[in-house]
């Protein structure tokens, strides 16, 4: 019998790699996102996660149709980049909105299905600027953070319901992801070219970066553990950089990533 999976953002990228391992591997997808179409096995319903209503509306289709929720996997998100200091607040808002108010709602419009079957997981895609806090990307990293917390606290609310949460955190990752950043120059003339170059850098890191499909595989792992780790890095480089960043003081590692961005 196939498991139900719903899957948010997956409409290109990671979350489009991820829906189609799933349906591979076991699991009938709907994938949740503002725009989008059906894509052979995996059937698309039009929500903004943002919208608590119509995310309710969205699972409670799921579940009137298929009798139950196996899987949620909180995809959805974009970036924005710019000086903490001249950041618009409603593009922080947005930010936040989105990465981590969006999962979420999600989040709690499943709940009540899967504790009711005694049984789910919850996957949340994080990052590694979650651990490791990325300058003139500081909103983006605060929502990962705030992600990582979240899953945190959800693991131990749900282990008397038979429910588990994780986190991915991928490094960088080749998709429309970096095209679709929004970019803020203001404070260009305060920082002057630290903010570019910080920019430039992250761009050309994520260009290079891994296939969607290596998270993809993650996330595929995490839906058939039966006790996923709290949290899934993925690349072998990345894995060494959160190790480090857990062994040497805050202050040395922050230190480190300033330069790589200088």
């Amino acid at each position: 019998m196939k498991r139900i999976c719903i899957l948010t953002g997956g409409s290109g990228g990671i979350g489009k790699a991820a829906a189609a391992l799933l349906s591979q591997n076991g699991f009938t997808v709907y994938e949740l996102s503002r725009s989008g179409a059906d894509a052979g096995e995996i059937r698309h319903i039009t929500a903004d996660v943002t919208d608590p209503a119509q995310v309710r509306a969205a699972v409670s289709r799921v579940a009137a149709a298929e009798g139950r929720i196996d899987l949620l996997v909180n995809n959805a998100g974009f970036g924005i980049s710019g000086a903490v200091e001249f950041t618009d607040p409603k593009d922080a808002y947005d930010q936040l909105n989105v990465n981590f108010f969006g999962a979420l709602h999600c989040i709690q419009a499943v709940l009540p299905h899967m504790r009711a079957q005694g049984r789910g997981h919850i996957v949340n895609i994080s990052s590694v600027a979650a651990p490791i806090a990325i300058p003139f990307q500081a909103f983006y990293s605060a929502t990962k953070a705030a992600t990582n917390s979240l899953t945190l606290a959800l693991r131990n609310e749900l282990r008397p319901f038979g429910v588990k949460a994780c986190a991915i955190l991928p490094g960088d990752v080749k998709t429309g992801f970096t095209a679709a950043r929004k970019k803020s120059a203001a404070g260009a003339d305060v920082y002057g070219a630290a903010l570019e170059h910080a920019v430039c850098v992250m761009e050309r890191d994520e260009q290079s970066g891994m296939p969607p499909e290596l998270v993809a595989k993650a996330v595929l792992r995490a839906a058939n553990a039966k006790n996923p780790p709290a949290f899934a890095t993925v690349g072998f480089q990345y894995r060494v950089f959160v190790l480090l960043a857990k062994l040497l003081p805050a202050t040395w590692t922050n230190a480190l990533v300033g330069m790589i961005y200088r």
